[in-house]
């Protein structure tokens, strides 16, 4: 069903997840187990939280302030004909909306794949493609392995795709409840575990639904 999507988070302003400001949608459940996940909690298909395109729509269209969005997990291509309604839905509001997104599969094989994933890839402005792999950990622009991809689907962000590829950072938040999220792709390997005893020693909670390492 195209009108409705499992979202595991969302975030309404966010400038390490693709270039310039951004909102990001995580979506709930992975096919893949990529050693070195640090967001566990977003590969199971079950969990989660239903969201109608049309809701989600209104909130992206409703954000001042950003110049597009972030589609993380999870693993979008599993939800792929959502999401392209989902675009095509905010865009016939504000045309000029960006679109990158992540996914575990390489670029190639979205390509060969359901008329659904292709529908998704013909919408993106980027894409970041292939599998976190631990061992081939970088500091790089927006990924988190050497072998994964910044593959340009449009020249929108030709840019910033000219910028340095080093790597954007993460940005935290402390929730009024003194709970703590971030976003980003993690610098150095073991990062959430790092952050976990950190904040603990502090006294803060690490919301589990923040992030993933990828």
């Amino acid at each position: 069903m195209t009108g409705r999507l499992s979202v595991a988070r969302t975030l309404d302003r966010c400038t390490v997840l693709g270039p310039g400001t951004r909102a990001v949608v995580w979506v709930q459940g992975c096919p893949l187990r990529c050693r070195g996940c640090v967001a566990a909690e977003t590969l199971p298909f079950e969990g989660g939280t239903t969201r109608t395109v049309a809701g989600l729509a209104d909130w992206l269209c409703a954000l001042d302030g950003i110049e597009g969005v972030t589609l993380s997990g999870g693993e979008p291509f599993s939800q792929a004909g959502a999401l392209a309604a989902l675009l095509d839905a905010v865009r016939a509001r504000r045309p000029d909306f960006g679109a990158m997104a992540y996914s575990g599969f390489r670029y190639e094989a979205l390509r060969r794949g359901g008329p659904d994933r292709r529908a998704l890839l013909d919408r993106l402005d980027l894409l970041v493609d292939g599998p976190y792999v631990a061992a081939r950990h970088g500091s790089l622009r927006w990924r988190g392995s050497a072998n994964q991809r910044l593959v340009p689907l449009t020249d929108r962000y030709a840019r910033a795709l000219a910028e340095p590829d080093t790597t954007a950072g993460i940005e935290l938040s402390v929730d009024p409840d003194g709970a703590v999220s971030w976003a980003g792709v993690p610098p150095a390997p073991g990062f959430r575990k790092g952050l976990e005893d950190q904040l603990a020693a502090r006294g803060f909670v690490l919301r589990t639904e923040a992030g993933r390492e990828r």
